[in-house]
């Protein structure tokens, strides 16, 4: 088999380009930010009154609702994941230390960047597919422990997740040798050993809110078209309506930031200036560590300014707890981003790391007879990406306005919600034109 490309040199924010728009750059960013402003005005004019209420949503088909809930499907997702699981730990342990070996790309492509996708169409689906959760089950029941509580109640929130989902950004987009056996197999047993650790101590609850894949599932999750009622009926429903139910608590906000501050600071690190700039540095990994975390930290800043200005604009006396109440609103922006910037690398990237399980020894095996796979190419065409890219950042950015108004007027009386919108659409203009502008810099 003809040796791939490294997952971490391939350009990860797909293959549009401005001349690939079917409109001028300029244009194209002007159209989104007017775009925004509409929405804006649109809102204040027809939005008058809170309509994301928990029961939104129409009820599926009976017959659709009991497959869902099956024991026979959600058991069979569980062996397939733990399969997947095993299969990859045998590829890293006694499989070749070299570019064709799939761990690094079901890490790199199907976990980290396939999850979100999955959990845009189908909904939270880690906390089924979890196999940590199938092995925490198994050592309870080993054990003679009670997986429904821990020896101490959970109340870090967010937090964990936060801290997770940097690490893991930072693996993926800065660490050296991040894709060999050196790396990879102390990062993989540390995170099962400590997931399974925290959930002994806390409980199911540490899936929740501390593990940071289920929490992306589960924020992005919240965007699918499936969902449920809080009668755990099974409904068709709008985006928003799963954000608006996402469960504000301490580090929610660090935990989106990261996300959407991640993504931003993937495209940034292609620039040529900025590259240049980092390598030539006295620690090249400590500077590109600092810009991680300085995209992290301007989102949730100007989300907060924006958050604490829409109060006093309000005139709402504390400002506690509203940069959180917001931060949903964040949610469907960094999906946008997601989709934008990872499109091209999980429809190509997907297929070939399919080709490659089939021989995850090295040893020129097909044990699942898709070693002859070669990535298609139809849905990565140039006008096509590129189209997607813009159509997406925007398509999350009215999301975000959609729903930090609806979170404005159960916030605060409606004149003032409109009036303390107003920083919040200058964020999300400033956000939609630094995305367009870092997507298409190259």
């Amino acid at each position: 088999m003809t040796p791939v490309l490294n997952p971490a040199a391939w350009v990860a924010h797909g293959v549009g380009k401005r001349e690939d728009l079917p409109l001028p750059f300029p244009l194209v960013v002007a159209g989104a930010s007017v775009a925004l402003v509409v929405s804006f005005v649109a809102l204040g004019a027809l939005w008058r009154t809170p309509r994301l209420h928990p029961g939104g949503g129409h009820p599926l088909p009976a017959t659709t609702a009991r497959l869902l809930d099956s024991r026979w499907l959600r058991g069979g997702a569980v062996a397939l994941a733990l399969a997947l699981s095993a299969w990859t730990l045998m590829a890293l342990v006694a499989g070749a230390d070299n570019a064709n070996n799939p761990t690094p790309y079901v890490v790199y492509v199907w976990l980290w960047i396939g999850l979100p996708f999955l959990s845009l169409v189908l909904g939270p689906v880690w906390r089924v597919l979890n196999p940590l959760r199938a092995l925490f089950l198994l050592l309870c029941r080993a054990g003679g422990l009670d997986p429904l509580n821990g020896i101490l109640r959970y109340r870090l929130g967010y937090w964990p997740a936060a801290a997770g989902l940097f690490a893991f950004t930072w693996l993926e987009l800065i660490a050296p040798d991040r894709t060999t056996r050196a790396v990879l197999l102390p990062t993989i047993l540390g995170v099962m050993l400590l997931t399974l650790l925290g959930a002994v101590v806390f409980g199911p609850r540490w899936f929740e809110r501390a593990d940071p894949f289920e929490v992306l599932s589960s924020l992005y999750g919240a965007l699918s078209p499936l969902g449920r009622r809080p009668d755990r009926t099974w409904v068709v429903r709008t985006p928003l309506h799963g954000v608006d139910r996402i469960e504000a608590d301490h580090g929610l906000l660090a935990t989106v930031s990261v996300l959407l501050g991640g993504t931003a600071y993937d495209g940034f690190s292609g620039l040529t200036a900025w590259f240049s700039w980092t390598q030539s540095s006295a620690s090249p990994v400590a500077a590109q560590t600092l810009g991680l975390l300085g995209f992290c930290v301007l989102v949730a800043g100007t989300l907060a300014a924006a958050a604490g200005l829409a109060a006093r604009i309000a005139g709402v006396v504390s400002l506690r707890g509203c940069a959180t109440a917001f931060a949903p609103s964040l949610v469907p922006i960094a999906a946008g981003y997601v989709v934008a910037h990872y499109w091209s690398l999980w429809v190509y990237g997907g297929q070939l790391t399919l080709a490659l399980l089939s021989d995850p020894l090295g040893t020129g095996a097909n044990w699942l007879g898709t070693r002859g796979l070669t990535p298609g190419s139809a849905l990565i065409g140039p006008t096509f990406v590129a189209c997607l890219q813009v159509t997406a950042i925007v398509t999350g950015h009215v999301l975000g306005i959609v729903h930090a108004h609806e979170r404005a007027l159960r916030l605060f009386d409606r004149k003032a919600a409109v009036r303390g919108q107003v920083p919040m659409l200058v964020v999300m203009v400033g956000y939609t034109c630094g995305g367009l502008v870092l997507l298409f810099a190259a």
